[in-house]
């Protein structure tokens, strides 16, 4: 060490004598600390720029998600009031079906013309439930499965056959899981959607795709018997669509209205089941699918076209249908 590095006021000892209560030698200890001053703030600078990259892209996702890609898709979210979908399972297809299940019934009607298989959505505790008309049209008899295996006896409350819709209540029903209903108007081509409902009698079936269209004309029949007698004939869903009759013979009586359509998998018993958006609000009632010309409705499946009744047609006629409409 030298002679300058020595601190004022300590004896001067011989080259090989050394004062252990000396401190470190200033000489040196700029140096290191210096040195990883100017490591640390580099290392901790790309460290924050990966981190807010990473942050950046999940929000950006999740906000995505939240408002459905679009800021129609806030209003929607906004409109129904509530979080259906738990937030650790937001925007996948397992949060939606988890959350909406429970607000899906299966559906079966009796007549003397035979009787037929459907779903329906749940949109009040006590029990009233909404499905096609299609399903339960001249019905005599309706049982209704809750996805906790419940079962239930049904009266009709009221029908639109103009826009196919019904709705129907549960005898003795309390605590029902009520669906959230959306906001249609807000829905765009290309976003996700899940479609449950019981296709073949298969209970609380879950498929999921993007709207594919939407104002798509599709035409069914207002014939009472006409869903029960497509039932007995293999389970059809008798439509119209580009002017051309699949699943059977429409009738002589049609209603036509503008539907949502779905490449999320649609087949027979679908009908009057719900399709969902990925905040878990219901926005259209799956009416219809298509099928190839001349396919046997006993063999045909979905081609990946499938349509709803969208969910806006259906809050709009709710006080018609509370009240007994018939028609």
């Amino acid at each position: 060490m030298s002679e300058n590095s020595r601190p004022s006021g300590v004896p001067e000892y011989g080259p090989h004598q050394v004062n252990p209560e000396w401190p470190p030698p200033p000489a040196h200890t700029p140096a290191a600390p210096a040195h990883r001053r100017q490591r640390g703030p580099a290392k901790l600078l790309v460290a924050v720029a990966i981190v807010a990259a990473a942050v950046g892209g999940t929000t950006a996702y999740g906000v995505q998600e939240l408002t459905g890609g679009t800021s129609a898709g806030v209003t929607a979210s906004s409109a129904a009031g509530t979080d259906v979908v738990p937030a650790s399972l937001k925007g996948t297809v397992a949060g939606v079906a988890k959350a909406v299940s429970p607000s899906i019934v299966e559906i079966k009607a009796a007549s003397s013309s035979g009787s037929a298989t459907g779903s329906g959505v749940i949109v009040t505790e006590d029990g009233e439930v909404v499905t096609n008309n299609h399903v339960v049209a001249g019905a005599s008899q309706i049982q209704v499965r809750t996805n906790d295996g419940k079962s239930y006896s049904a009266r009709v409350v009221g029908t639109d056959s103009s826009k196919d819709l019904a709705l129907i209540k549960l005898e003795d029903a309390s605590g029902l899981k009520a669906a959230t209903l959306g906001d249609s108007d807000g829905v765009r081509v290309g976003d996700q959607v899940v479609a449950i409902g019981s296709p073949e009698g298969l209970t609380g079936t879950v498929t999921s795709g993007i709207v594919s269209a939407l104002d798509r004309d599709v035409t069914v029949s207002t014939d009472e018997s006409q869903g029960q007698q497509q039932q007995q004939r293999g389970g059809g869903w008798p439509f119209e669509f580009g002017g051309q009759e699949f699943n059977g013979d429409t009738g002589g009586s049609t209603t036509t209205y503008k539907a949502i359509q779905t490449d999320a998998s649609l087949n027979p018993g679908n009908s009057g089941g719900a399709l969902i958006d990925m905040n878990g609000a219901i926005i259209g009632i799956n009416s219809a699918m298509y099928a190839p010309s001349g396919a046997e409705s006993s063999t045909a499946g979905s081609v990946g076209l499938g349509f709803a009744i969208p969910v806006n047609t259906l809050k709009a006629d709710l006080p018609d249908l509370r009240a007994g409409a018939g028609g």
